[in-house]
């Protein structure tokens, strides 16, 4: 027992280190691309939200095809593997193309792809990995949720201040290069999950299978590219994507029976409550990015501070800080059977990000003559979306795992990154209601936009709150239906 411990202790570390690296290519470029495109490519700011969520939709709304690849075509190894490749293929396109919009969209294209054939597939081996553990799955997670987050921390922090010192393109092939080391780790450590995969990765790989994956994802990239230049059609396509996969979800949950089909249903009503936390999210890397450039001071603890997409850096930061603590939380808790339960996770990760919208709204109360507020509100406002992000976020991967058949995981994972994409489209709209004329530049003209928005999201997001907390006891039912049955099997023997 002992040394199966170890070893999946070892082969957690192997895929702690993969996502390290992915997430660090991956939050790099999104830190700067919103404003890459306004300064590089010069689009507008509303322009530029909608790009961006276009191709955010694009990178998690691909996730469903890795997750198939993965669990019927290639195998779950061989798809990390492959996926990792397509995406340092497009970091280092980015780092080459400069303002050439077509060879940007190109790179971009890659990078979609690549990161949707690669981001179920880790996660669903992880899944595989605490199969017949249960009650330490929450603490996985999270744990594997904190590799997330300290390689997005270290690339949103280093990739615009060598941006701004150095060139973009050079951060950009540090992320390339960090993903060398991810392929280089795991085909050199394989073995420890060695027997660990669908059955389709148990099986040898036939070439022509392999060489029509290849085909498709380059003609993907490409389509991928054209998509950016034609976002309605972009938009049209994740619409038909997400009909066809939760067409199919709820097909499934049709075809099942019993604890089976009341576990996924709940799995559904969360997913659908998701959608709003990622398009809250979607407000970091966009609106609230834009705020502090334009409307927060520029300096913390008297550090001034050159590139203001650095603030971005403050929600990994909150949740490096925050993932040990709620993991040991989990693991405890779930020992004695008394830790809270999922949906009631969902429901408190959702009133702390309301609150961090506003928090932040409120900031402008407290503004300077110039209409500068104080990077502090930020610091409190990342922090509580943080922790919401970790009950959330953090912990639908978790929730998948723990609701669905083994059988259909990879499939299911795909439709729980499914959820970004459709945030994605959405958050770039919402960002686009703090938009202003490109003459506009006083701080004093932006503030009073910035707060009405976000206090207004802040609102909303309360009210969702107040009708995900309703639904915790019809969830929980749901959930532990399985359990309920047994109950009411089980003879009940009368005492003489």
């Amino acid at each position: 027992m002992a040394t199966q411990v170890r070893n999946r202790k070892k082969a957690f570390n192997m895929l702690f280190f993969l996502e390290f690296w992915e997430r660090f290519g991956y939050y790099g470029l999104q830190a700067v691309l919103a404003s890459f495109f306004v300064k590089s490519l010069g689009m507008a700011d509303a322009e530029s939200f909608i790009v961006f969520g276009a191709f955010t939709a694009m990178v998690y709304g691909y996730v469903s095809i890795g997750g198939f690849l993965g669990d019927k075509v290639l195998g779950t190894q061989r798809t990390i593997t492959l996926g990792a490749i397509v995406l340092m293929i497009g970091y280092a396109l980015m780092a080459l193309a400069g303002a050439d919009k077509f060879l940007v969209f190109v790179a971009l294209g890659a990078i979609a792809c690549g990161n949707g054939i690669f981001k179920a597939n880790p996660s669903s081996l992880l899944s595989k990995l605490y199969e017949d553990d249960a009650a330490h799955l929450d603490s996985a997670f999270t744990m594997y949720y904190m590799a997330v987050n300290i390689g997005s921390f270290i690339s949103m922090l280093l990739v615009p201040i060598i941006g701004g010192q150095f060139g973009l393109s050079l951060g950009f092939m540090i992320c390339a290069m960090g993903l060398v080391l991810a392929v280089g780790s795991f085909v050199s450590f394989r073995y420890l999950v060695k027997g660990i995969d669908s059955p389709a990765g148990l099986q040898p790989l036939p070439k022509a299978k392999l060489l029509l994956t290849i085909v498709g994802i380059v003609a993907m990239t490409l389509f991928s590219a054209w998509m950016l230049g034609h976002l309605t059609v972009a938009h049209v396509l994740l619409a038909a994507i997400g009909i066809c996969v939760y067409g199919v979800f709820f097909k499934m949950i049709f075809q099942a029976h019993g604890a089976e089909r009341s576990k996924m249903i709940a799995a559904m009503i969360l997913i659908v409550e998701a959608i709003v936390f990622f398009t809250l999210y979607q407000q970091m890397p966009t609106s609230l990015n834009f705020f502090a450039i334009k409307n927060v001071e520029h300096s913390i603890l008297g550090i001034t501070i050159s590139d203001a997409e650095v603030f971005q850096t403050l929600n990994p930061f909150w949740i490096m800080l925050a993932s040990p603590i709620l993991a040991w939380v989990y693991a405890h808790f779930g020992d004695k059977g008394t830790d809270l339960s999922m949906p009631a996770k969902f429901a408190l990760g959702m009133l702390l990000c309301a609150a961090s919208f506003l928090l932040v709204g409120f900031s402008a109360h407290f503004a300077n003559e110039a209409g500068i507020v104080s990077a502090w509100w930020l610091v409190g406002s990342y922090g509580l979306s943080a922790i919401g992000e970790l009950l959330i976020s953090g912990l639908g991967l978790s929730m998948i795992s723990k609701l669905v058949p083994q059988r259909l995981i990879g499939f299911l994972m795909g439709a729980w990154f499914l959820t970004n994409a459709v945030s994605a489209v959405l958050g770039g709209w919402v960002a686009t209601l703090t938009t202003v004329s490109k003459d506009i530049v006083d701080p004093l003209q932006t503030l009073p936009v910035y707060s009405h928005v976000f206090t207004q999201i802040g609102l909303v997001t309360l009210g969702v709150t107040v009708v995900m907390a309703l639904l915790v006891p019809v969830l929980n039912r749901l959930i532990n239906h399985e359990t309920a049955q047994a109950d009411e099997a089980e003879p009940v023997t009368e005492s003489n």
